[in-house]
């Protein structure tokens, strides 16, 4: 059997020669024997014990734990191989989820399309109505909900937000066309369901498995509390408010259960 000197195994596993000494000394990796002047010697059963260190050292096992591990009597090697490759899988699987987002941030960041604060998304709107809007949600739904639903917002980048408030903007004008149909007939029910879900964008909680009925027929109301939140051109809208509140709670009860 080949036996190996402590610059051979250290140039095999990339450990340096002060290493390997460190390791003999604390009783973690004891060479198979010492020649007469002293020189250590190293077999293939060392070279695998070396193996597990450099396992459980990539794993944060601290030293003093790693000798007790590998000392245990009952310690099973390929049971140990089989642990560190699991375990090293779900590194990787997390390691690859940073490298997409890591990516995907340099990808926005290179486009100017990223999105650093929740002033970016009221953009458009006079600063003291943005503010007022701001404020306003968050005493009614509360800041952890506004926050969240910014960090969500923020996620998708300028462009895909851009799109988001296009697709908001066009809701409401047909809504606002069909002002004087039934708001339950199939029709304005068809146009709600699309207003519902740009909704749960803005809230960013489309993911979300709880539909949140209570909160969008909630949000009717409000509309009806606030003349803000449906005027046009700067002129209140209380028909259309009406309008949109009797759709959305429709919707809410009947297809939000």
């Amino acid at each position: 059997m080949k036996n190996y000197s402590v610059k051979e195994v250290a140039k095999l596993s990339g450990v340096s020669v002060r290493t390997l000494h460190y390791y003999d000394q604390i009783g973690l990796l004891k060479p198979l024997k010492r020649s007469e002047a002293g020189y250590r010697h190293y077999s293939h059963q060392e070279l695998l014990r070396l193996q597990q260190i450099l396992f459980y050292k990539e794993l944060d096992f601290p030293l003093k734990e790693i000798v007790d591990l590998l000392d245990e009597p009952e310690f099973d090697l390929i049971h140990a191989l089989e642990g560190h490759k699991l375990a090293l899988v779900a590194r990787q699987s997390r390691i690859d989820r940073l490298i997409v987002t890591i990516e995907n941030t340099i990808k926005r960041l290179k486009e100017e399309d990223y999105m650093d604060k929740p002033a970016m998304l009221y953009e458009g709107l006079p600063k003291e109505m943005g503010t007022t809007y701001r404020q306003a949600a968050m005493q009614t739904y509360g800041k952890e909900k506004i926050w969240h639903a910014e960090q969500e917002l923020m996620k998708l980048g300028k462009e895909r937000f851009k799109q988001l408030r296009v697709k908001w903007k066009a809701i409401n004008d047909e809504l606002f066309e069909n002002r004087k149909e039934s708001p339950r007939s199939p029709a304005i029910q068809s146009l709600i369901a699309r207003h519902y879900q740009i909704i749960r964008q803005f809230w960013g909680t489309s993911h979300s498995a709880d539909k949140q009925a209570a909160a969008y027929a909630g949000l009717g109301r409000l509309y009806t509390q606030d003349e803000r939140y449906c005027a046009r051109e700067g002129q209140a809208q209380p028909e259309f408010a009406t309008f949109l509140q009797q759709a959305m709670q429709h919707y809410a009860d009947h297809y939000l259960p």
